[in-house]
C-alpha cells in the first residue's frame, strides 16, 4: 500500500462521526460535562517536519500507513480495545527495548525447525516500536523486521495479563481497520447505533441472504464475513448455516435463536445433538438444559428433545411439500437406500420455505437420525447451491451416487471408515426387513432404534439379548435393511472367527423364501497371517440347498453347489486371501444377485436387533474356552 493510497482523513473522520459510548462507557459519559460534546478520539495531524524529526530520532523511516495516520491525526483513542486505550503521536513513540526480557522465552520455544513467523515473533521484542501511551499492561508494537513488499511493518498487540501469544496484524492500517470493526461490533446491539456504515452492512446481509437462497452461497460468504466483523444482526447465524452444511459434523451454536418459535424446530434439535450423543461434557445434561432454558426453551421441551435424539426417535418433520419429501426420504434411508433418499431430498429441496430472516437452509435435517448422516460435505454444498424458498437460479450439478454395486467394496476403505476385517450377513429374498427379527432373533427380538454400529462405542450399544448369552453362544447385533435388488439383509461387521460349531441360520431364515448366509473372517488386519475362513450356505423353504466352509485346513461342502460358486474355483491356494475373498464376493453378486449398501453400513443409521447364536451348544465330550474381562475400580 503506497503512502497516499488510503484516505486517513475520511476514515478517521467517519469513525469520529459515528462514535457513541458503549454500554460499558455510558455511565462514565453521563458524569462528564455535557457541554463538552462527543469525546474527541483524535487530534490535529502532525506536520511533515514533526514526522521527519521523529524518524531522525528513531533512526528509521516509519512505514507508509503509520506515516499517513500521523499526518491525519497525531494520536488516537482506540476505545479500550485489547487493553490499549490511546496511541501516541510522533513525539511519543519509541523503541520498546524488551523491558520484560521476553526474547529468551520465545527463542527457547522455537524448537529445531521453527516456522518463519515464529522466528520473527521471537526477535520482535528487541526491535519493535512501541505506539501506545495509555494501556492496561498491553502494548502495540510495530516490527521493522517483519515487513512486506510495500514497506509496511507488522503490528503485534501483546496483552501482558493474558498469557497468550501476541496477535499479529499485517500493518498499522490493518490494525486500525480491525479496531474500527471492533468499535462497531461492541455497539451493534445498541438500538440507537445507526449510521451510514451500519446501513450499508445491513444491506450486504440482506443481499447475502437472497444470494444464499438462490443457491449462490459462495458469493454470500464474503458479504456475511465482512458484515459479521461489524457485528451486524443475522450475519453470524447465516454464515453458521453455510458452514454447518459444508462441515456437517462440526459444531455450531445458534444462541438465543433456539428459543425463537420461528426457528426452534430447525435450530434446537441440532443443538441437542451433542448431549443426545453423549459428547456434551461441561456440567452434563443439567448444565445444557439450564443453558437452553435461559434462551427461552421450556426445560421439559429441551429434556424431551435430548431424550428423543438419544434413543433415535426424533424426527425432522417440516410441513408442506418439503415435509412430504423428507418423509419419503426417511423411509428410503431407514432401510439403507441412502442414494435414493438423497435424490428424493434433492428433488424436494426447492419447496423448502424459510420461516424468518435468520434461516436460509433446512438445518433441522441434520438432527434426523436417518437423514442427518446422509449429508456429506459434498451433498451439503449441493444443498446450499440449490435455489429454494421461492428464489430462482440454476440447479447445481448433482453429486454422484455413493453406493457402488455388488459386494467387493467390503474389502476397500471408503475414505471415512476402514474396510470390514470380518463380517457375516443373512440375505432373505422377497421379505420385508422388519420380518428379520422373527426369523433370526432370539425370544422377543424386535427392531431397535437407528444406530451405526461402526460409529457407536460398545458401551453405548443396545445389549438386549446379548449380556445374558451362554458363554458358548456367538450372538450378533446386526444392522437391517434392504438391498437395491430387493433382498432383506441382516449384517454384522464385527464378526469373530468362523468356528467348527457353526450353526448356519440359513434354514430358519428361509421359511418364507430363499435365504443366503455368508460368514467371512479374512483376518486382513494381520498382513502376515494366512488364516482365513469363508462360509456360504443357501436355503429355501426351511431346507438347506447347499453349503461350504473354506478354512486354511481344508474345505467342507454339502449339497449341489452351482459351478459359479464352487469353492475349488473361487479359492485358489496360489492366490492371497484378499484375492480369493474378492473373487468370492464377485461371484455372490453375479450368481445370486447380492449386494449391500456401503454408505448405510459405513456411515448411515439402520435398525438393529440381536440374533440367536450362530454357533451350536457343545456336544457331549466337546470342550471350549472363553476369555472374560471384568473392570475393577480402585
Amino acid at each position: 500500500m503506497s503512502e497516499g493510497s488510503f484516505d486517513w482523513q475520511a476514515f478517521l473522520g467517519r469513525w469520529q462521526d459515528e462514535w457513541v459510548p458503549s454500554d460499558d462507557e455510558a455511565d462514565e459519559e453521563a458524569d462528564e460535562d455535557p457541554g463538552e460534546g462527543p469525546r474527541r478520539l483524535g487530534v490535529p495531524g502532525a506536520s511533515e517536519a514533526a514526522i521527519a524529526a521523529a524518524e531522525a530520532r528513531l533512526g528509521r523511516r516509519l512505514p507508509p500507513s503509520y506515516r499517513g495516520f500521523l499526518a491525519a491525526s497525531n494520536g488516537w483513542q482506540v476505545d479500550q480495545s485489547a487493553g490499549i486505550y490511546r496511541l501516541g503521536g510522533a513525539e511519543d513513540v519509541d523503541w520498546f527495548g524488551d523491558p520484560f526480557d521476553m526474547t529468551p522465552m520465545y527463542e527457547e520455544n522455537l524448537g529445531e525447525n521453527p516456522r518463519r513467523e515464529d522466528v520473527l515473533m521471537a526477535g520482535m521484542w528487541t526491535r519493535a516500536l512501541r505506539l501506545e501511551t495509555d494501556s492496561d499492561m498491553s502494548h502495540a508494537l510495530l516490527d521493522p523486521g517483519d515487513t512486506d513488499e510495500d514497506g509496511e511493518w507488522a503490528l503485534y498487540v501483546y496483552q501482558g495479563w493474558g498469557g497468550e501469544y501476541p496477535e499479529r496484524y499485517a500493518s498499522f492500517h490493518a490494525y486500525m481497520e480491525d479496531m474500527y470493526r471492533g468499535f462497531h461490533g461492541d455497539r451493534a446491539a445498541q438500538p440507537g447505533f445507526v449510521n451510514a456504515t451500519t446501513r450499508a452492512q445491513d444491506a450486504h446481509v440482506e443481499e447475502a441472504r437472497r444470494l444464499a437462497l438462490r443457491g449462490r452461497y459462495e458469493e454470500a460468504v464474503p458479504l456475511l464475513e465482512d458484515a459479521g466483523s461489524f457485528g451486524r444482526p443475522h450475519s453470524h447465524v447465516l454464515l453458521q448455516q453455510i458452514r454447518q452444511f459444508l462441515a456437517p459434523n462440526g459444531r455450531q451454536d445458534y444462541g438465543m435463536l433456539v428459543g425463537d418459535p420461528r426457528y426452534l424446530s430447525e435450530f434446537l434439535p441440532v443443538q441437542a445433538l451433542d448431549p443426545g450423543r453423549g459428547t456434551w461434557r461441561p456440567g452434563g445434561d443439567d448444565h445444557w438444559l439450564g443453558m437452553i432454558a435461559a434462551r427461552g426453551v421450556p426445560r421439559e421441551t429441551a429434556e424431551a428433545l435430548v431424550g428423543a435424539v438419544r434413543d433415535g426417535t426424533h424426527r425432522y418433520a417440516p410441513e408442506g411439500a418439503w415435509g412430504r419429501a423428507v418423509a419419503r426420504a426417511r423411509d428410503e434411508a431407514r432401510w439403507g437406500a441412502t442414494d435414493a433418499a438423497w435424490r428424493t431430498l434433492r428433488a424436494g429441496l426447492p419447496e423448502w420455505e424459510t420461516t424468518g430472516p435468520s434461516l436460509i437452509a433446512p438445518v433441522g435435517l441434520l438432527a434426523d437420525p436417518y437423514l442427518g448422516p446422509l449429508i456429506t460435505p459434498e451433498r451439503g454444498a449441493e444443498l446450499l447451491a440449490t435455489p429454494r424458498s421461492g428464489e430462482r437460479g440454476p440447479a447445481p450439478a448433482p453429486v454422484p451416487d455413493l453406493d457402488p454395486p455388488g459386494l467387493v467394496w467390503i474389502t476397500e476403505p471408503d475414505g471415512y471408515q476402514p474396510s470390514f476385517s470380518g463380517y457375516r450377513c443373512v440375505w432373505v429374498e422377497d421379505a420385508s426387513p422388519d420380518r428379520l427379527p422373527a426369523l433370526l432373533g432370539g425370544e422377543g427380538a424386535a427392531l431397535g432404534g437407528p444406530v451405526n454400529l461402526r460409529m457407536t462405542p460398545h458401551h453405548r450399544r443396545d445389549r438386549r439379548g446379548l449380556d445374558d448369552a451362554e458363554p458358548w453362544e456367538d450372538r450378533a447385533t446386526v444392522s437391517v435393511g434392504r438391498t437395491a435388488e430387493g433382498w432383506a439383509f441382516a449384517f454384522d461387521g464385527e464378526s469373530h472367527l468362523v468356528g467348527d460349531r457353526l450353526d448356519s441360520p440359513a434354514a430358519a431364515a428361509s421359511a418364507t423364501g430363499r435365504a443366503v448366509v455368508v460368514w467371512n473372517d479374512p483376518r486382513r488386519e494381520d498382513p502376515d497371517s494366512d488364516r482365513s475362513a469363508f462360509h456360504l450356505s443357501v436355503a429355501e423353504q426351511g431346507r438347506e440347498l447347499y453349503a461350504f466352509t473354506v478354512r486354511d485346513t481344508g474345505t467342507e461342502r454339502s449339497g449341489a453347489i452351482p459351478e459359479a460358486l464352487d469353492p475349488t474355483r473361487l479359492f485358489r491356494p496360489e492366490d492371497t486371501p484378499l484375492a480369493n475373498e474378492r473373487r468370492f464376493l464377485t461371484a455372490l453378486h453375479t450368481e445370486l444377485n447380492l449386494s449391500l449398501p456401503r454408505f448405510a453400513l459405513a456411515r448411515g443409521a439402520l435398525h438393529t436387533f440381536p440374533t440367536r447364536s450362530w454357533t451350536r451348544a457343545p456336544r457331549k465330550g466337546e470342550s471350549y474356552a472363553y476369555i472374560g474381562f471384568r473392570r475393577h475400580r480402585g
